[in-house]
């Protein structure tokens, strides 16, 4: 059985009423796309600002509500599971380790809110399960005491990825979880993440803009452009040779040691308008093989080499 599943899964954020005239239509944050993550595997999603990734892991965990679509975790579906029962199978491990956290809470306080409303446990309990998650992320007790703002960057993180586990899940979606991070840190964290992956064998969605990190850590890799997804297949494939020319022009734009910095060839380096949304392909005003066809008609994902798919209608 698939750790995650999810189809048909779309969201459409409504825009306001006009006084006089007829209402508009809404902004498609996430496109309509179907995915299955396995047990143990660590899915990179990737993309530039404003692709969808947050908003579909906002979805994903109960944060927002689709428009369309089903999302199941363990068989069970989301629209008719207890929350509480659905909080303790996936948890969110947020982008800004600092603001994520209470600044009115100490630690203790913050770490023994999952375990009173998902679990229900007694003071002994939580103390025992708190002290065991704070061994594991490699923070000290004394810490419990204090406020999320005596804290660096690194240790909120780690504090983050502690909350998220007291809930005991299954599966864990990483919103950028070391972009906010210094360079040595960030070998730090995903090392620890690594660690408890095996240790508790988790499931992780690792959503971020760092191609190289995705490519470190990820087993299979989705790439979203304009709310849809674009292409799919194994790291080392995408990564080596992609087959749409979007994920080639994140890679020729990933920042590289001893490589000088040149920009990528394309027509535009905007995103298409979520307000006015083009016809056809949404990369074609920026790809450099885009034909009548991409302007006219959307790309499917289809089958392309032996474990990717792309949305394309001139691979590479």
């Amino acid at each position: 059985m698939p750790a995650l599943k999810f189809t048909n899964l779309s969201k459409t954020f409504p825009r306001a009423k006009p006084l006089f005239g007829k209402a508009r239509a809404g902004v498609r944050a996430v496109r309509p796309m179907s995915l299955t993550v396995e047990t143990g595997e660590t899915l990179g999603i990737v993309g530039e600002s404003g692709c969808g990734k947050s908003t579909l892991a906002r979805m994903l965990v109960g944060l927002l509500e689709p428009s369309s679509g089903q999302i199941e975790i363990a068989g069970k579906a989301l629209d008719t599971a207890d929350p509480a029962a659905f909080g303790r199978l996936i948890q969110y491990v947020f982008q800004d380790p600092i603001s994520s956290l209470n600044p009115r809470k100490t630690i203790r306080q913050i770490m023994e809110t999952p375990l009173k409303q998902l679990h229900g446990m007694d003071r002994a309990e939580r103390s025992a399960r708190i002290g065991k998650i704070f061994a594991s992320v490699n923070l000290r007790k004394e810490f419990l005491d204090r406020y999320p703002h005596e804290f660096s960057g690194g240790q909120a993180q780690r504090i983050g990825i502690a909350r998220a586990l007291a809930a005991h899940p299954k599966i864990m979606v990483l919103d950028e979880p070391v972009s906010a991070l210094d360079v040595s840190i960030q070998a730090q964290v995903l090392n620890l993440l690594a660690d408890l992956k095996s240790k508790f064998d988790l499931t992780y969605l690792f959503i971020s803009h760092d191609l190289a990190v995705v490519e470190a850590v990820s087993n299979r890799v989705i790439v979203l452009y304009f709310g849809a997804v674009v292409e799919i297949g194994k790291a080392e494939d995408i990564f080596n040779s992609p087959k749409h020319p979007y994920t080639q022009l994140l890679a020729d734009s990933a920042p590289v040691v001893g490589r000088p910095l040149k920009a990528p060839e394309q027509k535009d380096s905007e995103l298409p308008d979520p307000l006015n949304p083009p016809k056809g392909c949404a990369f074609a005003g920026r790809c450099i093989y885009a034909s009548d066809l991409c302007r006219s008609t959307e790309p499917e994902l289809r089958v392309m080499g032996e474990n990717q798919l792309a949305a394309c209608h001139h691979p590479i």
